[in-house]
C-alpha cells in the first residue's frame, strides 16, 4: 500500500518536471519566434524604405521629363491635356 502510494507520488513528480521542462522549451521557442519577428519587422521596413526612395526618384525623374517635353512643345501639350479633358468629362457624364 505504501509503496502504491510513493509511487503515485514520484509519477506525479516526474509528470511536473516533464511539464516544467516542456514549459521552458515552449518559453525559448516563444523567445525565439519574438526575435525573428523582430529581424522580419525591420527587414520589412528597409525593404519599404528602399522602395519609397526609389519610386519617389523615378517620379521625380517623371516630373522632370514632364517639363521639358512641355517647354520644348507646349502647343502639342495643350492640345493632348484638351483632348484627354475632354474625353475625360464624355466619360463622366456617363
Amino acid at each position: 500500500m505504501v509503496e502504491k502510494k510513493l509511487q503515485a507520488v514520484r509519477d506525479t513528480v516526474e509528470s511536473e518536471v516533464e511539464a516544467s521542462a516542456a514549459r521552458v522549451e515552449l518559453e525559448a521557442q516563444i523567445a525565439e519566434l519574438r526575435a525573428e519577428i523582430a529581424r522580419l519587422t525591420d527587414s520589412v521596413s528597409a525593404i519599404g524604405s528602399g522602395a519609397k526612395a526609389v519610386v519617389q526618384s523615378e517620379a521625380e525623374l517623371m516630373a522632370e521629363r514632364v517639363r521639358e517635353r512641355v517647354r520644348e512643345e507646349p502647343i502639342s501639350t495643350l492640345l493632348t491635356v484638351a483632348g484627354v479633358s475632354f474625353l475625360f468629362g464624355l466619360l463622366s457624364r456617363r
